[in-house]
C-alpha cells in the first residue's frame, strides 16, 4: 500500500473543521454525527493496538511535519487531515492541545449479553468517574458495561480520555432502560455505603454484574431491588462514603481475585 496523502486545512471556515470542533467540544455531538473524536497520541495508539481503524487521522501541522513518516506508514491507505497549528489549537477542548486526534465511526448499538461479566452504571454523571470505571472494568475482566439513562455519555471526549483506551476492549451498552436488565442471567451485586455484607467477607459470585450508582443518590430503588447481594466496603477511617470510581476499583478487583481462586 502507498502512504496516505494528507488533506490540508488552513481556513477557519472549512466545514470539516467546524464538524471536528463540535465533536471535540460537545459531549453529545457524537450521537448526532455518528462519529467519535479521540485526542492525543496515547489514546490514538491504544486504539490502533486494539485493531481500530480511524475514519480520519487529524494532525496539527507542526506535529505532522515532525512525525509524518511514522504516521504515514500507520495510516497507509487511510485519510489524513493536516490542520494549521493555530486552527488545531482552537479545535481542541484541552488546555494543552495534544496535536493529533482520530475520528472513528460510532460503533453500532449492541444488545446486552446475558452471561458476560458486567458493570451497570446507574446515572453516574461525572465523566472522569465513568472513564475510570471503564478502565477498571477492562482491567479486571468485566467485558460489558451497561449505562442506564442519565449516565454520562460513554463516547464523549472526557470519558474517552479518562478511559485511556478501555473503550476498545469493552462491549458498551448506552442509554439502557432499567427494564432491559431483565435479560441478564448473572447475579447482580449492588454497592452501598452503609448497608449490606462487608465486601471482604462476602462470597462473590462469578460471573456477575456489579451495579454502581449516582455519586450523590446511589443506586435507584429499582436497581437495588434487582440485586441478589449487597456489599459495603469497610471504612475504618470513618469517611461517609467513597468516590464511586474508587469503590468500583476495590469491588471489581475483589471480584476478579475471588474468581481466580475458584
Amino acid at each position: 500500500m502507498t502512504s496516505a496523502q494528507p488533506q490540508f486545512i488552513s481556513s477557519a471556515a472549512n466545514p470539516l473543521l467546524k464538524d471536528l470542533r463540535r465533536l471535540a467540544q460537545d459531549s453529545t455531538a457524537y450521537r448526532k454525527q455518528g462519529r467519535v473524536w479521540l485526542e492525543g497520541d496515547h489514546l490514538c495508539r491504544a486504539a490502533i493496538e486494539r485493531g481500530v481503524r480511524p475514519a480520519l487521522a487529524v494532525f496539527a501541522q507542526g506535529y505532522w511535519d515532525a512525525n509524518s513518516v511514522e504516521w504515514s506508514l500507520s495510516m497507509a491507505g487511510g485519510t489524513i487531515v493536516v490542520i494549521a497549528d493555530a486552527l488545531f489549537a482552537g479545535l481542541s477542548a484541552l488546555e494543552s492541545p495534544a496535536h493529533m486526534g482520530f475520528v472513528l465511526e460510532l460503533p453500532a448499538a449492541a444488545p446486552i449479553h446475558a452471561t458476560t461479566p458486567s458493570v451497570i452504571l446507574d446515572r453516574v454523571q461525572d465523566a472522569g468517574n465513568v472513564g475510570a470505571i471503564l478502565r477498571c472494568a477492562a482491567a479486571f475482566g468485566f467485558r460489558q458495561v451497561i449505562a442506564i439513562k442519565g449516565t454520562a455519555a460513554l463516547w464523549s471526549p472526557k470519558v474517552l480520555r479518562a478511559g485511556m483506551g478501555a473503550h476498545f476492549s469493552l462491549q458498551l451498552v448506552e442509554g439502557a432502560d432499567p427494564a432491559a436488565l431483565e435479560v441478564l442471567a448473572v447475579p447482580v451485586v449492588a454497592t452501598s455505603s452503609h448497608t449490606g455484607e462487608l465486601l471482604h467477607r462476602a462470597r462473590l459470585p462469578w460471573p456477575c454484574a456489579w451495579a454502581l450508582g449516582h455519586e450523590g443518590q446511589g443506586l435507584s430503588a429499582e436497581l437495588a431491588a434487582r440485586a441478589t447481594l449487597t456489599v459495603r466496603i469497610v471504612q475504618p477511617g470513618g469517611e461517609e462514603s467513597l468516590n464511586v470510581a474508587t469503590a468500583a476499583a476495590i469491588c471489581l478487583h475483589a471480584s476478579a481475585a475471588a474468581a481466580s481462586m475458584q
